[in-house]
């Protein structure tokens, strides 16, 4: 028989893939009744059972149709990392041969899990790790569900994951439709049951996007700002300048009046002489006084060919007091995994460079003398 006339055997279905309502239209279609997305879910987060077999209130004639077509299938870890400070970093390998990083952060009254969206990111950032990496592709729904799948399987039942933040490799809202479904089966009682107060995405600013939020999932909002003016932040956040400071605020303020909290979280990365004047924190307190807010300063984690320096703790307290002076609730954060490159922005995975940014990251240094 000539090897072209055989069909190839349609992929396997993977049920990780699917928030509930995208399982219960599944069901439907198998003329199936949509409880049955519900049964799934159950054993699959809530069981950790990945043999369809073992579900064992399905029908026989049901298990074997999803065995057959369906498979419950996540990334694997391929590397661990524990800090001296109790975090842990996963390198989680998807099928195609990249690699994404996953952030495990143990304190005394929860448990968060930085979670990862894209492989590399399209933003270019001048202060973040993973942007030097370029851009391969946006992760799967089951990519990034996967990556709590794994954690929990990891920490085992007695070590419960309480929070996840939206806040690894990659813009969420830039790939809204797998994230938003990953965030659904974070939250979903059968699932995780997470609170939508314990969810939370983070983005350099996507303003259509997070209109749509707003409209389709409740979770809580971080918004990366970093600089307190348009003509910085068109420098350092590049996405600024598709959708400048007013347009975020407006976005913002309107996000904050239906969110899951009646404020947004602002993160604020503290360079060395870039954006931490006193006059950088009064312009800011201009410019959050219009938006319910809170404000996290981020001391800067270096990583290598990196051009900036983490501001000077005298400075970064000098600009929170300006701010809390004003009435803004301002925290800094304290560095957490920075011994093995697990703080903010210094994830970086392993990229396979579609946007071809290293090369011209490799060119304007030559170009330099570097």
């Amino acid at each position: 028989m000539n090897s072209a006339t055989v069909s190839a055997k349609p992929a396997l279905i993977n049920l990780l893939d699917f928030d509930r309502k995208g399982l219960q239209a599944f069901f439907v279609e198998l003329g199936e009744k949509p409880f049955r997305a519900t049964q799934v879910l159950k054993w699959i987060y809530q069981e950790g059972i990945s043999d369809f077999d073992e579900m064992t209130n399905l029908s026989k004639s049901l298990r074997n149709h999803l065995k057959e077509h369906c498979q419950i299938k996540v990334p694997e870890i391929v590397a661990e990392q524990l800090a001296s400070d109790g975090t842990c970093k996963w390198a989680v390998q998807m099928h195609c041969g990249n690699r994404v990083e996953t952030v495990y952060i143990p304190e005394e009254r929860r448990a968060t899990l930085c979670v990862s969206s894209q492989v590399g990111c399209a933003l270019a950032c001048t202060f973040c790790s993973t942007a030097k990496q370029g851009f391969n592709r946006n992760l799967s729904t089951a990519e990034i569900i996967g990556q709590l799948y794994l954690a929990q399987q990891r920490l085992g039942p007695e070590r419960r994951i309480t929070n996840v933040v939206m806040m690894g490799m990659g813009e969420p809202l830039l790939n809204f439709d797998n994230v938003v479904a990953a965030m659904n089966l974070m939250m979903d009682d059968f699932c995780y049951g997470l609170s939508k107060r314990r969810v939370t995405i983070s983005t350099s600013g996507i303003v259509p996007a997070m209109k749509r939020l707003n409209e389709v999932c409740d979770v809580s909002v971080a918004v990366s700002l970093h600089a307190p003016n348009d003509a910085l932040r068109d420098q350092i956040v590049p996405i600024n300048v598709k959708y400048p400071l007013k347009e975020l605020m407006e976005a913002c303020r309107e996000y904050a009046k239906t969110g899951p909290r009646k404020h947004i979280t602002f993160e604020y990365v503290m360079l060395d002489s870039i954006n931490d004047s006193p006059e950088d924190a009064r312009t800011l307190v201009k410019l959050l006084k219009t938006v319910p807010s809170k404000l996290n300063l981020i001391p800067f984690n270096p990583f290598p060919q990196s051009p900036y320096r983490c501001s000077s703790n005298a400075a970064i307290l000098k600009f929170r007091d300006i701010l809390h002076n004003a009435g803004i609730v301002t925290t800094v954060r304290k560095t957490r995994g920075e011994d093995i490159d697990a703080a903010c922005g210094q994830l970086v995975g392993q990229v396979q460079d579609k946007s071809r940014r290293h090369l011209k990251l490799q060119a304007q240094g030559l170009s330099h003398g570097q």
